[in-house]
């Protein structure tokens, strides 16, 4: 403390950065100078327990988990597999969209619904886990393995203790001396869960191999996720409060239609009558010397809208999420400052997609599910053993974005094609359609239109041949068959 002191009596008189100074302004502000897994030791167990609470009561929380979750998974991030052999990426495309629906532990929903529900978590606390589990040849799946995803409650933040040998425990993850993950201590039984009596507080120890840790770290270091709701727990929950506040006090006041004053009776400890009840249309007789008047009921006043407007523009700010998706309160803004928004916040999706959502989830399941298949000899890869890593290779595909105006944005593409900006497998890309498969479509399409005689083309659209102009569902001998034009003007005949 004394050197504390010492030093801030040298910062005082050097100078230098005021967010460093002592002074009056700043005498309340005592920033920690604990490392953020310290931090999230002491408190993250509580900030997730209010981040669900908000979510489960509150609507503009629920609203924001659900618009993150929703663009950044969106129909799915597929795979598209860059196999240079078109029948086996064919096959092997076939048989992942087969697993996808077998994909989940509990049979709920598919694998591009667990890429939602891991988007979801990790907003909520910070952090999912998703263990991987194989499964036996008569379990009758099209692939052998199964996802399992554990909320960061499964993992017990308090567990450190050092092992035998070099190895230590940090927070529930177990590392070797050099500070690779081996295992994962996992609770059998969710700590708030009390519909399970048994197995409470038992742990199992699960090879890291086997578990997914899906994370975005704030901060060098970091063990464990902190949840996005983190810088907005306090002004939520407070807008709340003023919220109902606001609401009980119309509430009160919407209770009282009239105030009937009456003189003073001669005996005081008399019963007073039953109160009047109010109808529309009622004729109300008073006794002499009685008075009607009506409450002015307050109003909320000119600066709730403001306040509110103001304070949930933090929120959003706090939380990532435009202010529209926040609130679904479209009046507030223009088409130009609204497109703003959303591509910044699209940029920010799209960054989290491929550096977290990808990264960490989709490539590892996208690898374990290729080893077991060819394993399982559900896929047939000659020379995997040696090329597993050329046949594992694949591009990640996340569903495109639509703007306000379509035409617009398809006219702008296709301009950008035909100036060779960009490409069509670019193009498909970017709305998560693999190209090959695309154009296989297409070439299908188009045999059974011929073959059926129709043709669906816009006369003049990319899709159209050089020089076929419109004119595919013509008859091919008519312009043979017509006459030939005269080149002079036909004789007039006589008399005429």
């Amino acid at each position: 403390m004394a050197f504390e002191a010492f030093r801030q009596r040298i910062g005082s008189i050097i100078g230098g950065f005021d967010a460093a100074q002592a002074h009056r302004r700043l005498r309340g502000f005592r920033a920690s100078r604990a490392h953020v897994n310290t931090l999230i030791a002491a408190s993250g167990d509580t900030i997730t327990a209010r981040a669900r609470w908000l979510v489960r009561n509150n609507g503009y929380a629920a609203n924001a988990v659900e618009s993150f979750a929703s663009n950044v998974v969106g129909d799915g991030i597929k795979p598209s597999s860059t196999i240079a052999d078109a029948a086996k990426k064919e096959e092997l495309q076939a048989l992942w969209l087969a697993w996808t629906d077998d994909a989940d532990a509990e049979g709920l929903t598919d694998f591009y619904g667990l890429q939602r529900r891991a988007a979801r978590e990790v907003f909520l606390s910070g952090e999912v886990f998703i263990r991987i589990r194989p499964r036996r040849a008569e379990d009758g799946l099209t692939v052998p393995l199964q996802l399992q995803m554990l909320p960061a409650e499964m993992l017990p933040l308090d567990m450190n203790r050092t092992l035998p040998g070099a190895g230590l425990i940090r927070q529930g993850i177990e590392f070797d001396g050099i500070g690779r993950r081996v295992a994962y201590h996992f609770l059998r039984r969710h700590p708030g869960d009390l519909t399970d009596p048994g197995l409470a507080g038992e742990t199992v120890r699960v090879l890291a191999a086997d578990v997914i840790h899906v994370l975005d770290p704030v901060e060098a270091g970091q063990l464990r996720g902190v949840s996005r709701f983190a810088a907005a727990i306090v002004k939520l929950f407070t807008l709340d409060l003023y919220d109902d506040a606001e609401l009980e006090r119309k509430k009160i006041a919407a209770m009282f239609a009239m105030f009937i004053t009456s003189p003073a009776p001669e005996t005081p400890l008399e019963p007073t009558e039953e109160d009047l009840e109010v109808e529309p249309g009622q004729v109300v007789r008073l006794d002499p010397g009685e008075d009607v008047s009506t409450p002015a009921t307050p109003d909320s006043g000119g600066t709730y809208e403001p306040f509110q407007y103001r304070t949930l523009l933090q929120i959003a700010a706090a939380l990532g999420v435009p202010y529209g998706y926040l609130t679904g309160d479209t009046a507030k803004g223009n088409f130009s400052n609204t497109r703003i928004s959303l591509i910044e916040f699209r940029r920010r999706i799209s960054a989290w997609q491929h550096g977290v959502l990808v990264y960490q989830l989709c490539r590892a399941v996208w690898v374990s599910w290729m080893d077991t298949a060819v394993l399982s000899g559900a896929l047939d890869l000659p020379g995997y053993d040696r090329q597993r890593r050329q046949y594992q290779a694949c591009a990640w595909l996340p569903t495109k974005w639509d703007w306000i105006d379509p035409m617009k944005d398809a006219s702008a593409e296709i301009l950008q094609i035909e100036a060779g900006l960009k490409s069509r497998t670019q193009a498909l890309a970017e709305r998560g359609y693999d190209a090959e498969q695309v154009d296989r479509e297409i070439a299908a399409e188009r045999k059974r239109e011929a073959a059926l005689g129709l043709d669906f083309r816009r006369p003049g659209s990319p899709a159209q041949g050089p020089g076929e102009g419109g004119k595919a569902n013509e008859d091919p001998d008519a312009e043979r068959d017509a006459p030939e034009e005269a080149d002079e003007k036909p004789e007039p005949k006589e008399g005429a």
